[in-house]
C-alpha cells in the first residue's frame, strides 16, 4: 500500500493571516517540499536549472524572466520550486499501483493523494466493463485510440483539449493533426480563466494579449493590480513590483481579500528581504465587492472627464484620442450618467477612497493596468476589460513607455498555445496559412470551447476526448455534470506527467499516456532536442529539460502527437511527421512560415533569451475594423444575494498549483491543515446564526432551479466584504453551473456563486467531492 496518508480535515488549524510574504520561510517551505519528494542531487540539478538560459521554463505561472544578465541564479519563487519538485519527484506510478487500486477506489481519493503517488511510467488501458487500467504497449493504445478518431462519423465528434503545460512545438503539431483530421474542436484552459481578456482585447485593441514587457512595470508611474494575488499564483511579479517602487512608482492593490504579498514583500534573494522588513508594496488597497470592479474603472472614468471639464487640455490625451481612437462621444455620453450611490453600492468603497485613486492618477505620468481571474470570471467580464481599456485611452495609456494593459496569464504556457493556434475560432488568415503550407484546407466553422465540449459530450455528439497536459474533470465547472459527460464517451485519453482526477473519470474505454515533463531530458533519433514557450509579456524562449526521463516507457508530447496523427491520417495530406518526431528544428521551420513575428525561428530562439513577438499596439497601430482602439460603452448590474445568502468567489490556497494541492495549508491566509473551509466575514456569521468552527454544506441555486451542494465546509472567520465568502476550488467547482458564464467569452462566473450556507447534512459526503 502507498505511504501517503490521506488528509484529514479534522486538522484545521486557523491563525491570523499574514501581513508580508516571502523571504526565510518561502525559501524553507520549498526546500523541504523538494527534499520530501527527490534527492538533495535531483533537487541542485532541479533549482539551478529552473528559467535560466541554458535551462527550463518553470512549468508553473507565466511570469516572464529577467534579460538573461540579470537574472539571479535561483530565478524562482516558493511556488515554482515546488512545482519543479513535484514534477521531478522520485516517486513512481508503476502497473502494480494499478493492480492494487481500482478506478473506483481512486475515484474516491482526494486530488491531493493522487497527485502524490508520483510519476506516471507506462502507457495503461481501461477496458469497457473493467474497474483496472491495465498495462499496454505504445503501438496497441496509439492504434486504439486512431482507430476510435477513424471510426467517428464526422470529426467534430473528437475534442482535443489542452492546458497551459504544452510547449509551443506540439501545441502546433496537436492543432494541425486536428484541423487535418477535420475540427477545430479545439478546447484549453484559456476558456475558463483568460477567455474574457482576449475577447475584450481583440475587440478594443485588435489583439486579445498584454502590451506591457518587465521594463514597462519598473517605469510605470502607477500600477493598478486587481483581482490577483501574486504572493501565490505568480510570486516574482513582487519582485517587479519592488523594483517599480525602488524607481519611484506606486502600486494600488484591488482585490477582495487583503493578500499578504501586495501588504509587504520580503525578497528572498536580497538581505533586506531575509534580515529587513522588505518592502511595502500596495500604496493603496481598494477592499472592493466581488463584480465591482467595472463600477470601480467607470467611477474612475467619470472623474478623469470632470477633471478635463474643469482644466480643457490639462487632462485627457485628446490628440490620442482624435488620432487612434474611435467611439469617445458615446462612451463619455454613458461615463457621465453613472452615479454615485450605484458606484458606492457595486463596489463597496468610499466615494474618498475613489477620490485618492483619482488624484493618484492624475499625479502619474504613466499606469499599467495588471488583472487576472478577479475580472474575468464574472458574467460581466468582458465589459469590465473594456472598461479597463476605456481607463488608459483616455489618457494616452496604449503604445507608450511605462503604460498598458497587463493580463497576467496563470500557466505558463497558455498564451504560446493560442499563439500556435490552440483556439477553436483562430482567424482565417491563420486557416489559410497553415493549409497553404501543407497543402489541405482546414475546416472554417468554428469548433467548441470547453463549456461548450461539455455539453457536446453530455448530448451524445461528441464522442472522443483527447487532453493533453490538464486535468480536465477538475478545471471546468459543474462537476457532476462534467463527469457525467466525460463517462458518456467512447473512448477518454490524457496525455499526462502524473495521475489526477481525470484519470478516474473514464469513458467506456480510457487511456493514460505518460509523458516527458518539462524537466526531463528529450533524445529523439535527430539527437538532444529542446523546445519552447511564450510567456504572459510574448518573450518566446528555449527550454531544455535536464534530467533522466522517469521511466525509459515515456514518449515526448510530440511523438505521442506525431505517431497518433500518423496512424489515424495515414498519407495524406502531405504531412512530415516522423521528420517532425525526429527533429524540432523542422517544426520550427514550418512555424516560421505559418505565423508572423516567428521568422527565422530556429536562429532567433537559440539566442540567451530568445526573442519578443510584436505588439502592433506598441507601434499604435490597432487591427480593429476601424483601424483605431475603441472606447465601448459598458453597463453593469450590481450583484446580488438574496437574503441569508451570500457571494462566493473561488480561489486558490498558497500550497496550490492549478487544480493540484501540494499540501493541506494556505500559509499566508492563516490556515493550515485543511481545505474544506468557508472563508466568511465575522459580521456575516452572526448574522446567518453561525459560528467560527461551524460545518455547513454550501449550496447554490440558479436559474435552472436546480440546488447544487459541496458538502462539509469548516466556516472560518475572515475579513472578506460584508456580503460576501470565499473557498477553494477545485472543491467549489461543483456549485458553479455549466450555463452560469460571462456574456460574449463563455468563461464559468467562478467568482460571483451565490450560495447559502446549511447546516452540514452528512459530514462523510464530502469525501465523495475529494
Amino acid at each position: 500500500m502507498s505511504t501517503i496518508d490521506e488528509p484529514n480535515e479534522d486538522d484545521l488549524s486557523v491563525s491570523a493571516p499574514k501581513t508580508w510574504a516571502t523571504g526565510a520561510p518561502a525559501v524553507g517551505h520549498a526546500l523541504r517540499y523538494a527534499l520530501g519528494q527527490t534527492s538533495p542531487r535531483r533537487t541542485a540539478l532541479t533549482l539551478l536549472g529552473i528559467n535560466q538560459a541554458k535551462g527550463f521554463d518553470c512549468p508553473g505561472c507565466a511570469w516572464p524572466e529577467p534579460a538573461p544578465g540579470q537574472r539571479h541564479r535561483n530565478e524562482y519563487c516558493e511556488n515554482g520550486a515546488k512545482h519543479i519538485s513535484d514534477e521531478a519527484t522520485s516517486r513512481r506510478v508503476t502497473a502494480d499501483f494499478f493492480r492494487e487500486h481500482s478506478v473506483s477506489e481512486l475515484g474516491r481519493r482526494s486530488d491531493y493523494w493522487l497527485n502524490q503517488q508520483g510519476r506516471l511510467t507506462e502507457p495503461m488501458v481501461k477496458r469497457p466493463d473493467s474497474d483496472h487500467y491495465e498495462p499496454i504497449g505504445w503501438d496497441e493504445a496509439l492504434g486504439l485510440l486512431a482507430d476510435e478518431l477513424r471510426a467517428l462519423d464526422h470529426p467534430d465528434e473528437a475534442l482535443f483539449y489542452t492546458s497551459g503545460r504544452l510547449a509551443n512545438e506540439p501545441a502546433f503539431l496537436l492543432q494541425l493533426f486536428a484541423r487535418a483530421l477535420g475540427t477545430n474542436n479545439l478546447p484549453d484552459c484559456s476558456n475558463m480563466c483568460h477567455e474574457s481578456s482576449g475577447s475584450a482585447l481583440n475587440e478594443t485593441l485588435g489583439i486579445g494579449k498584454g502590451s506591457v514587457g518587465l521594463e514597462d512595470i519598473y517605469d510605470a508611474d502607477l500600477v493598478f493590480v486587481v483581482g490577483q494575488n501574486p504572493g501565490t499564483n505568480h510570486p516574482r511579479m513582487l519582485s517587479a513590483l519592488e523594483e517599480t517602487k525602488r524607481r519611484g512608482g506606486q502600486v494600488v492593490a484591488v482585490n477582495p481579500l487583503p493578500e499578504a504579498g501586495l501588504l509587504r514583500f520580503k525578497h528572498p534573494q536580497k538581505a533586506r528581504g531575509i534580515l529587513g522588513r522588505g518592502t511595502a508594496i500596495a500604496d493603496q488597497f481598494l477592499q472592493i465587492r466581488p463584480g465591482g470592479d467595472l463600477a470601480l474603472f467607470q467611477a474612475l472614468n467619470r472623474l478623469l472627464l470632470e477633471a478635463e471639464d474643469a482644466a480643457p487640455g490639462t487632462v485627457l490625451d485628446q490628440q490620442f484620442i482624435d488620432t487612434y481612437t474611435t467611439g469617445f462621444d458615446d462612451f463619455a455620453a454613458h461615463a457621465r450618467t453613472i452615479g454615485w450611490a450605484e458606484i458606492e453600492d457595486a463596489t463597496g468603497l468610499t466615494r474618498a477612497e475613489i477620490e485618492q485613486v483619482h488624484r493618484r492618477v492624475l499625479a502619474s505620468g504613466s499606469v499599467i493596468v495588471c488583472w487576472a481571474m478577479g475580472l474575468t470570471q464574472h458574467k460581466h467580464g468582458v465589459p469590465t476589460i473594456r472598461e479597463v481599456v476605456n481607463f488608459l485611452l483616455l489618457r494616452g495609456n496604449i503604445g507608450r513607455k511605462g503604460a498598458g494593459v497587463c493580463p497576467v496569464r496563470g500557466h505558463s504556457n497558455v498564451q504560446g498555445d493560442r499563439t500556435m493556434g490552440i483556439w477553436e475560432r483562430m482567424p482565417q488568415s491563420f486557416l489559410d496559412a497553415l493549409g497553404e503550407e501543407f497543402s489541405f484546407t482546414p475546416p472554417a466553422a468554428h469548433g467548441l470551447d470547453s463549456v461548450d465540449a461539455i455539453r457536446a459530450m453530455r448530448d451524445g455528439r461528441a464522442k472522443v476526448f483527447l487532453g493533453v497536459a490538464g486535468n480536465f474533470v477538475r478545471a471546468t465547472p459543474d462537476s457532476d455534470v462534467t463527469e457525467q459527460a466525460m463517462r458518456a464517451c467512447r473512448l477518454t485519453a490524457h496525455i499526462s506527467t502524473k495521475l489526477n482526477r481525470s484519470h478516474t473519470v473514464c469513458g467506456r474505454t480510457a487511456l493514460i499516456l505518460p509523458t516527458l515533463g518539462r524537466s526531463d531530458r528529450d533524445v529523439q533519433a535527430g539527437g538532444e532536442q529542446f523546445m519552447s514557450v511564450e510567456d504572459s509579456m510574448s518573450e518566446v524562449h528555449a527550454t531544455r529539460g535536464r534530467l533522466a526521463p522517469a521511466s525509459a516507457h515515456l514518449l515526448s508530447e510530440v511523438s505521442i502527437i506525431s505517431r497518433l496523427a500518423r496512424l489515424t491520417l495515414g498519407e495524406k495530406p502531405d504531412i512530415p511527421w516522423e521528420r517532425f518526431e525526429a527533429d524540432y528544428d523542422t517544426i520550427r521551420d514550418r512555424i516560421a512560415r505559418v505565423i508572423p513575428g516567428f521568422e527565422d525561428y530556429n536562429a532567433r530562439v537559440r539566442r540567451p533569451g530568445g526573442f519578443r513577438l510584436p505588439n502592433p499596439v506598441n507601434r499604435r497601430e490597432f487591427r480593429t475594423p476601424s483601424g483605431k482602439a475603441v472606447f465601448t460603452r459598458n453597463d453593469f448590474t450590481t450583484l446580488r444575494a438574496p437574503e441569508g445568502h451570500l457571494i462566493l468567489q473561488t480561489l486558490r490556497s498558497h500550497d496550490q498549483w492549478n487544480t493540484i494541492p501540494y499540501a493541506m495549508d494556505d500559509r499566508y491566509r492563516g490556515i493550515t491543515g485543511a481545505r474544506r473551509v468557508v472563508l466568511v466575514n465575522s459580521a456575516d456569521i452572526a448574522g446567518l446564526g453561525l459560528a467560527d468552527r461551524d460545518m455547513v454544506d454550501l449550496v447554490s441555486v440558479w436559474e435552472d432551479g436546480r440546488e447544487r451542494r459541496a458538502p462539509g465546509f469548516r466556516v472560518v472567520a475572515y475579513p472578506t466584504p460584508v456580503g460576501s465568502a470565499a473557498a477553494y476550488y477545485p472543491e467549489t467547482n461543483v456549485l458553479v453551473p455549466l450555463d452560469s458564464v460571462a456574456d460574449i467569452s463563455n468563461t464559468p462566473t467562478s467568482k460571483a456563486v451565490v450560495v447559502r450556507l446549511e447546516p452540514a447534512r452528512d459530514r462523510s459526503a464530502a469525501a465523495a467531492y475529494g
